[in-house]
């Protein structure tokens, strides 16, 4: 039996090691039959396993109590691994406007392949039973949605979809772990832009999947023959945020209520959307599902228009206007002009978005110093 190749050392690294090499020699070509006949653990190439990814898959994969979890090399990745894992020619496929605006690319490329559609809006999850068909494969929603924080009853979408082959795949990446665990609701697939809340420092770039073993032997069937492993460097930079994981969702979520409470009835937001507000229309079915908080997304309409949504944001001190979400430092966007710019214009209203629509990835600095720099910003307008 080859020595661990994680801990070569006599004791055990604090860090993983960044394993950065491509090809491995083989000790004997028996050694080689043992690990390509899954006999014993080892590596062969990079695009196969690599030993820092592999140990973040098994973090993440506690983290989502999943039997494994696959890692690539982005979260849209992650979900296009999902579709062309499972999704066949002549098969459908039910979507929700109200997930990352990517998914419409995608969603083009899948009709080209002979794959049906039907897009919802998730306020209308609940009757989501009429849309089922023969031929439906796999749901894949977004809970809490992007951008308006939309509630999706995640066991309540399982009963109505009526069929065990009927996949229910989740997004996880606004919820995360800490506040909600999927596969404990009956979801099959918990999907990750693990370049979000589980890395947390703007650095990185990662997907994840979390699932049974058999998924994730169909999943890694597909990223080992289209090559979307994760580098390791990047495998080492998501393990060292999954460090302070649990730290910085708590501090986030606890940041976002005070926020909330503080933006409820302000005279300049015309609309609020944060799923722990009790006026929030899916907070019922928030509090069952999620836990130790509600996370650290909300989105709002600031001002009449859109220029007053910019220049709110203009106005603002501490807070930066990027996209991307869940970072230690608080982010704020115009999802009009950022992450739906994908979609059609006549699409980007449709489930609820206003053009003075914005959405905020709230951070981990202190609570009064982002509502009084909220405060001062909605005063300019």
């Amino acid at each position: 039996m080859c020595p661990d190749p994680l801990t070569p050392y006599g004791n055990r690294p604090m860090v993983t090691p960044i394993v950065n090499a491509v090809n491995y020699e083989y000790a004997s070509f028996e050694v080689l039959r043992q690990i390509t006949d899954g006999e014993m653990n080892g590596y062969t190439y990079h695009r196969d396993d690599n030993p820092t990814v592999r140990k973040v898959e098994e973090l993440l994969a506690e983290m989502e109590n999943a039997e494994d979890c696959i890692v690539c090399t982005s979260g849209m990745a992650a979900c296009t691994l999902v579709y062309l894992t499972y999704l066949s020619a002549g098969d459908h496929l039910i979507l929700f406007h109200d997930i990352y605006g990517a998914h419409y690319k995608v969603s083009l490329i899948l009709e080209r392949m002979g794959i049906d559609i039907t897009w919802l809006d998730a306020d209308d999850s609940a009757g989501i039973q009429a849309h089922i068909r023969p031929e439906t494969k796999m749901i894949l929603l977004e809970t809490p949605s992007n951008p308006l924080c939309k509630v999706v009853d995640i066991a309540g979408i399982r009963k109505a979809a009526g069929r065990e082959d009927i996949l229910l795949c989740v997004d996880n990446t606004f919820a995360t772990p800490y506040h909600t665990r999927p596969l404990e609701l009956g979801a099959d697939l918990v999907i990750h832009s693990a370049t979000k809340g589980l890395g947390g420092h703007n650095d990185l770039m990662a997907g994840a999947i979390a699932a049974s073993k058999e998924h994730y032997n169909n999943l890694w069937f597909t990223r080992q023959a289209i090559g979307t492993t994760l580098d390791a460097y990047s495998a080492s930079l998501l393990e060292r945020g999954l460090k302070t994981f649990e730290l910085r969702a708590e501090k986030m979520a606890s940041n976002a209520m005070t926020i909330a409470q503080h933006l409820e009835g302000h005279p300049r937001i015309s609309r609020l959307f944060y799923p722990g507000l009790p006026s929030h229309p899916g907070h019922e079915i928030a509090a069952r599902q999620m836990h130790r908080g509600f996370g650290g997304m909300m989105s709002f309409d600031v001002g009449h228009d859109q220029e007053d949504a910019k220049k709110f944001i203009c106005s603002l001190k501490r807070i930066y206007h990027a996209v991307s979400l869940g970072s230690t430092e608080s982010l704020i966007c115009i999802p009009h002009l950022t992450t739906m710019l994908y979609l059609p214009e006549e699409r980007r209203s449709v489930f609820g978005v206003r053009p003075n629509t914005v959405r905020l990835s709230v951070g981990i600095e202190p609570p009064d110093v982002l509502t009084r720099d909220i405060r001062q910003a909605l005063a300019n307008l």
